[in-house]
């Protein structure tokens, strides 16, 4: 089976996890309807995420749903195996599963080396029948990029710039899925942009995983610390939709093959709000 055909632009969305099951599915299919390329929701905290992901299958028909991530320690690898080889075939075309080893913090005690637990994992996982193609990999640092290069379809860095993409893409190599996440805050008042922006990262500055990629970038600990306006700005496009995607681009021009964008408003995740944002953001992008 070939990878999952993505597009060259998809949606990171918290909202369609999370909420009326009915407004997501209705939103899930205007998505669709758009031309994004694929749908990507977040399944860190583990629960019910092949129901909630066979549920946006249900409610589409064309774009690729994707996770970003599934947490591989909540989640054995013989259960999502088995939950994968029920689909339908022309489900199975687009279903991309992105796996992550998650962060030490939030897993406690269990926690152990991540190479060696990811990489018996998408061992454990392929050999249970889901090939390696309908995998990638959340891979921030060297040695995680090479072994999503090495064991599946690719890469799906989350709160990286394009310049990691540019580093990403030299280490996967030519072929290799590469799919940033880059959140996007539809806001030209540059005091109101970056306070949405510091919100947003609030929870993830404390972890390991993301703190020392950003150090490898250039950022300082000062710069981590305070949340400073160049972190900010690194990490998240705002301003109007051009400023948008010129840091899309800069992401493809980079080379990654597909950016999803996460919608980042003062809202939360108002799932109304979010389809305002995607609408502005297809007509430019899409």
């Amino acid at each position: 089976m070939s990878v999952p055909h993505i597009g060259r632009i998809g949606i990171w969305s918290m909202e369609l996890r999370f909420g009326d099951p009915g407004e997501i599915a209705e939103a899930a299919a205007d998505l669709d309807g758009m031309g994004y390329g694929a749908i990507w929701f977040p399944g860190g905290i583990g629960g019910d995420v092949t129901g909630d992901f066979s549920r946006l299958l249900a409610a589409t028909r064309r774009i690729t749903i994707a996770t970003g991530i599934i947490n591989i320690w909540k989640h054995e690898p013989a259960e999502i195996a088995g939950w994968w080889k029920s689909l339908p075939d022309a489900d199975k075309r687009r279903a991309l599963l992105g796996l992550g080893i998650s962060h030490g913090p939030l897993i406690g005690e269990n926690w152990g080396r991540p190479i060696p637990v990811t990489r018996d994992y998408v061992e454990r996982l392929t050999a249970a029948g889901v090939p390696a193609d309908s995998q990638c990999l959340a891979a921030l640092g060297p040695k995680m990029l090479e072994l999503s290069r090495d064991l599946t379809a690719g890469a799906h860095p989350y709160l990286v710039t394009p310049e990691h993409s540019g580093i990403a893409r030299r280490i996967l190599g030519p072929g290799k899925l590469l799919a940033p996440e880059q959140g996007v805050i539809l806001e030209t008042d540059p005091g109101r942009a970056r306070e949405l922006g510091r919100e947003a990262l609030a929870s993830y500055r404390q972890l390991p995983n993301y703190r020392n990629n950003w150090l490898r970038l250039g950022f300082s600990e000062d710069d981590i610390a305070s949340a400073s306006d160049r972190l900010i700005d690194g990490l998240f496009a705002w301003g109007n939709v051009e400023r948008i995607a010129e840091r899309v681009k800069a992401h493809l021009a980079a080379g990654a093959d597909h950016v999803c964008l996460q919608a980042i408003h003062p809202q939360g995740t108002s799932i109304a709000k979010a389809r305002e944002t995607w609408r502005t953001l297809a007509g430019a992008l899409v």
